[in-house]
């Protein structure tokens, strides 16, 4: 038999359920990691780069003028 999924793979392994329950744990974890990791982040660093795209075209604009007079 030739397994069609990974779901099959593992369904086969001695220890399928708790390799589930570290996979799903190890989710989780890098989940809250990341979501305390964004929320954490000065203020100040997000109004930085809210306007970030654009004030790279107001820098192509003032390039676009220099060069032009």
């Amino acid at each position: 038999m030739i397994p069609q999924s990974f779901k099959d793979i593992i369904s086969n392994v001695e220890y399928a359920g708790l390799l589930n329950t570290l996979s799903l744990i190890l989710f989780i974890i890098v989940f809250v990691g990341i979501t305390l990791f964004v929320f954490n982040r000065p203020k100040k660093y997000y109004e930085e780069e809210e306007n970030a795209p654009l004030n790279d075209d107001l820098d192509m604009d003032d390039d676009d003028n220099k060069t032009s007079h």
